[in-house]
């Protein structure tokens, strides 16, 4: 219980740390990065493979580590030592919030998309958005999904926020993501820092962002979830 309630609070330092801020590229958003190395290259061509989209805040974009040692990179290189058929695309975006998200998800999804990996609505829970707002928008993003592409498997990362916020409001946004998961059937990570969060060796300097060794740990916690619907 401790260990989870600290997590959160670094989650809230994490979060509050974010930038730029949750629009800010929202109509000219930077262009994906797609992990790609010899491995890969050695199997199907990109065209040939099956799309993994990870859209989320700064945790799937890698804040404070090489491009190579975030998770969804991590990902990749678990996927291209099984020999599978998929190519990972992070999306990520520091500052990202579901609402951000939200403007930011029809250019995204102009490129084929197989499994959907959302990572959204921390942001939103430390801003003290309301959880109904965070609940609309991040069911417009999955619906925008399902409804471009409904074959698409997704999974949803949940996250929690301090009970600085209140008793009652951090209630409320603890079951935003159990409830989507229920109503869409959706793979759900219950909270995605999982055993990194309030951990100082699992984080860099600032005691906030994950290092290399955390980033390794949240990428064990996806595969457990995404393997199967591999």
């Amino acid at each position: 219980m401790k260990r989870t309630l600290l997590g959160c609070l670094l989650s809230l330092c994490w979060f509050a740390g974010c930038r730029p801020g949750p629009d800010s590229n929202a109509k000219n958003p930077p262009a994906p990065l797609v992990k790609q190395d010899k491995t890969a290259l050695s199997g199907p061509g990109p065209e040939k493979r099956k799309r993994i989209v990870f859209f989320g805040n700064s945790l799937t974009a890698g804040y404070g580590v090489e491009p190579a040692e975030a998770f969804p990179a991590l990902i990749q290189e678990k996927i291209d030592s099984l020999s599978l058929p998929y190519l990972v695309v992070n999306a990520g975006l520091s500052g990202e919030t579901s609402a951000g998200g939200n403007s930011r998800i029809d250019w995204i999804l102009r490129e084929r998309v197989d499994v959907f990996f959302l990572e959204l609505g921390g942001n939103d829970g430390l801003r003290g958005i309301p959880v109904e707002e965070t609940i609309r928008n991040l069911q417009s993003i999955l619906d925008k999904v399902k409804s471009k592409y409904p074959s698409a498997k997704i999974v949803l990362a949940g996250m929690q926020i301090p009970p600085s916020m209140g008793q009652q409001y951090t209630a409320a946004f603890r079951n935003v993501f159990p409830g989507l998961a229920r109503s869409n059937h959706l793979t759900l990570i219950p909270f995605l820092l999982e055993k990194v969060g309030g951990e100082p060796e699992l984080n860099q300097s600032d005691g906030i962002h994950p290092n290399p060794k955390g980033h390794r740990l949240v990428a064990q916690t996806v595969w457990k979830a995404l393997k199967p619907l591999l």
